[in-house]
């Protein structure tokens, strides 16, 4: 029988004014995203991702201290908590992005994984971490991730997380597939201008070299007071072979859903053995310093 497994992404634009209290902020992205949870819930999906840092604002666009309280602890914070509730309630696998303060003080880029069940499965941390700049000061606020390119097995399939800038590099898009991974999520916050060309590019791509399906999340609008381009939605799904399956509008709040099958990744397997054929002795350049 195939492997069906429904996904649901969600892209939104920011809830609220970024000169609010921090708490406002969290509980105005938090609510807007309950709705749609919701939603997701109604059509039965499986498995779901949110758009990088959903809570708030992409804050990256400026360098100020005050973003710093905005940390969260994973699993213990209110947000993991929370979405821990919201997928026993539908009996859905959720990823979710968050701003991560870690025992020690130290403050990462992060997505926590829960099974449908509501069991904390563990967490990604952004490995690559853009160059301070305008509008994107986010050696600033995050330290490069040290877990690796986990793998986490759900009860609908084996997920990987791969977040925003990332998607640039594929040597963990690999990792990721060698892995197991089976759908590997990447939620973003990316505007118009330099990248927007490569958005629908880069992530078929590594979709087809190593043969799993890509979910792929922006967010929308304009965030005041930073302007510093339009976060273009178009949100997207993709299998094996590259193709699109669902995708989202470039300006609208929504959740775009798509049922796929997982056996697909083995057909493609079968037919383009690019793990069989690879050539690992030959790839130390890959890994020099």
């Amino acid at each position: 029988m195939p492997r069906l497994v429904k996904i649901g992404l969600i892209q939104a634009s920011h809830a609220c004014a970024t000169s609010e209290k921090l708490e406002i902020i969290r509980e105005a992205n938090v609510t807007k995203h309950l709705a749609l949870i919701e939603q997701a819930g109604r059509e039965g999906v499986q498995m779901l991702c949110m758009q990088e840092i959903f809570t708030g604002p992409y804050f990256c666009a400026e360098q100020t201290p005050r973003w710093f309280d905005a940390v969260e602890r994973i699993p213990d914070g209110p947000t993991t908590k929370l979405m821990q509730e919201q997928a026993r309630k539908h009996r859905m696998v959720i990823v979710v992005p968050l701003y991560e303060e870690d025992t020690t003080g130290v403050y990462y880029n992060t997505a926590a994984v829960i099974d449908a069940d509501g069991k904390y499965l563990g967490k990604y941390r952004k490995n690559h971490i853009p160059h301070c700049g305008p509008g994107f000061w986010e050696k600033y606020y995050f330290k490069p991730g040290n877990l690796g390119y986990p793998v986490f097995e759900t009860m609908y399939g084996k997920v990987g997380v791969y977040i925003c800038y990332d998607r640039h590099f594929p040597e963990g898009a690999r990792a990721l597939g060698l892995g197991g991974a089976e759908i590997v999520f990447n939620p973003s916050a990316t505007v118009a201008g330099l990248s927007e060309y490569l958005w629908k590019l880069e992530q078929p791509a590594h979709a087809v070299a190593n043969a799993y399906f890509v979910g792929a999340i922006n967010r929308v609008g304009y965030e005041e007071p930073w302007r510093i381009g339009e976060f273009y939605g178009q949100s997207y799904i993709c299998d094996p072979r590259g193709r699109f399956v669902a995708q989202a509008s470039r300006d609208k709040d929504e959740l775009i859903t798509a049922e796929v099958d997982l056996d697909q990744i083995r057909e493609v397997r079968n037919i383009w053995q690019f793990f069989r054929d690879r050539r690992p002795d030959t790839y130390d350049a890959l890994v020099a310093p």
